[in-house]
């Protein structure tokens, strides 16, 4: 996996929106709505399941 700085990856997201600062801001926006809404997926579907085998938090 490469990492790359903070600075690298906000130039990589203005130029995906062809430098257009409010476009990059509405895609961040959007991404972090679907990421939230995945994350409540996923806390919904470990409470449903309850404590996994080796016990403790599902998610810990």
């Amino acid at each position: 996996m490469r990492f790359r700085s903070n600075d690298t990856a906000i130039d990589e997201i203005v130029a995906s929106c062809n430098g257009d600062l409010r476009g990059a801001v509405r895609a961040l926006l959007l991404i972090n709505e679907h990421l939230e809404t995945e994350l409540a997926m996923a806390y919904a579907a470990a409470i449903d399941r309850g404590p996994v085998e080796r016990g403790g938090n599902a998610l810990h």
